[in-house]
């Protein structure tokens, strides 16, 4: 197979965290993407692959026309539906499957799975927590720049005012104990009114604060800080501000249930020393670690194996 070539389908549902996996891992194999928002009719975009049979007309979305792939590179569940019709009906497509499918992994050439999901197989490819589509900046940062990128209640964390008001206190306390230092607040789709109302009442006086109004400085906040403190609730969040290669603090919230997937992501990426807990520092120490950059290390093993197999 020609690599320079490859026409890569990148499926998701749509959501943005799959399509920073998929196009992550996508662009580091080649440049030739159709990207494709799938959905599925009832009862199929209810059920979990594997009990249902697959057909074409279970796809409310269009199939690219005079375009057959060579590889497919899905992320989430309803992805994998369209990955599994399509591996039938193109004999030699290459399907790439990123997170646990929640299936056999022998439906596909590859999956893709975090360490802390603990999957394993002869062609599941382990990744040091989540792919992202991110680049590392080269250039300088600045070193007096904090980023705090907040998240949100989900099924394993409490996020609310109480929480909010305890980060909000810790922040100041930082603050105060490094006066140089410039507060960058980023929060994310998932935080609430209450949470956003409340970062803006305690910390508006010392902080530049962004809640959703205009361009979102999340990536130039990624490239240009040299510290970050990050909420324990998204894997992918403390994963894309990994490609930094700069200390990320870490504000565990306050677990609904206990989850032994997060769990393991929080231990790895402390015992690799890319992270730290904020709750154990009044003021913010610098270390370094290599930059993470999973997409491109993953999209390298891959290559050599299409390479190894095509020979």
């Amino acid at each position: 197979m020609n690599l320079e070539k490859i026409k890569i389908w990148a499926v998701t549902d749509g959501s943005k965290g799959m399509i920073s996996q998929v196009l992550g891992l996508s662009n580091q194999i080649s440049k030739n993407i159709i990207e494709i928002k799938t959905d599925l009719v009832f009862p199929w975009n209810k059920i979990q692959p594997g009990f249902l049979p697959v057909y074409k007309w279970i796809f409310k979305n269009k199939f690219p026309k005079d375009s057959e792939p060579n590889i497919l590179i899905s992320c989430g569940r309803k992805s994998v539906y369209f990955s599994l019709y399509c591996k039938k009906i193109f004999k030699n497509l290459i399907n790439i499957h990123i997170q646990n499918p929640k299936i056999s992994s022998k439906n596909f050439n590859f999956v893709i799975s975090p360490n802390h999901d603990s999957l394993n197989g002869d062609n599941i490819i382990n990744s040091i927590g989540a792919l992202h589509h991110l680049n590392k900046n080269n250039e300088s940062t600045d070193q007096n720049l904090v980023t705090c990128i907040i998240g949100g209640d989900n099924q394993h964390y409490h996020f609310d005012n109480i929480e909010a008001d305890k980060l909000c206190n810790k922040l100041i306390e930082i603050k105060n104990n490094q006066k140089n230092m410039e507060l960058n607040i980023v929060t994310s789709r998932r935080t609430s009114n209450t949470v956003k109302k409340i970062l803006i009442e305690k910390l508006k006086n010392i902080a530049k604060i962004w809640t959703g109004e205009g361009k979102n400085p999340y990536i130039e906040s990624i490239q240009k800080s040299s510290f970050f403190i990050v909420t324990s609730d998204s894997t992918s969040m403390i994963s894309e501000a990994a490609i930094s290669g700069k200390p990320i603090y870490v504000y565990h919230l306050t677990f609904k249930r206990k989850s032994k997937r997060i769990e393991n992501f929080h231990r790895e990426f402390s015992e690799l020393g890319i992270t730290k807990d904020i709750i154990n520092f009044n003021h913010l120490t610098d270390w370094s670690y290599d930059s993470l950059n999973e997409s491109e290390r993953i999209a390298i093993i891959i290559k050599n194996k299409i390479i190894k197999e095509n020979i």
